[in-house]
């Protein structure tokens, strides 16, 4: 009997871009390790940001599905678009580069925001998670008139 070679690190990617698109959290958190490195986060306000709680830090693969599932329930479904334009692989590390296109449910306002992605894959899992974006786009795309 042999034991299957975990995946490389590009089929890791693209099989985890390919969850994001359909959209499954607990699908897409099964390529993330159980303890990772998360940074998707903007400086911190004196008071939060309660209008993109998917926007933190987070660790654990448990994580990941709450952060996919928080992101969904803030955005809506029909109105959202990914354009992957390149993946960079280097060894264990792929970077990812593109835009999102969503528009914020709480407020109705479409946004484009570009992207990179910083992903390390082992053992056929990812373990660090890191996003650059335009988070002034999203931002925006959530402020009220109150804020």
């Amino acid at each position: 009997m042999s034991i299957a070679a975990p995946m490389d690190t590009r089929t890791v990617v693209e099989e985890l871009l390919h969850r994001i698109g359909e959209g499954d959290p607990e699908r897409i958190a099964e390529l993330y390790a159980e303890r990772g490195d998360w940074k998707l986060a903007w400086p911190e306000a004196e008071h939060g940001r309660p209008a993109t709680p998917w926007i933190r830090q987070r660790s654990t693969r448990a994580d990941a599905a709450a952060h996919y599932r928080e992101l969904a329930e803030h955005h809506v479904p029909e109105h959202v678009a990914t354009e992957v334009e390149r993946i960079l692989i280097d060894g264990n590390d792929a970077v990812v580069l593109g835009e999102i296109r969503q528009t914020a449910r709480p407020t109705g306002r479409a946004y484009r925001a570009r992207f990179a992605l910083h992903l390390t894959v082992e053992d056929g899992l990812v373990t660090r998670h890191h996003v650059y974006e335009d988070s002034l786009a999203v931002a925006q795309a959530f402020e009220t008139e109150h804020q």
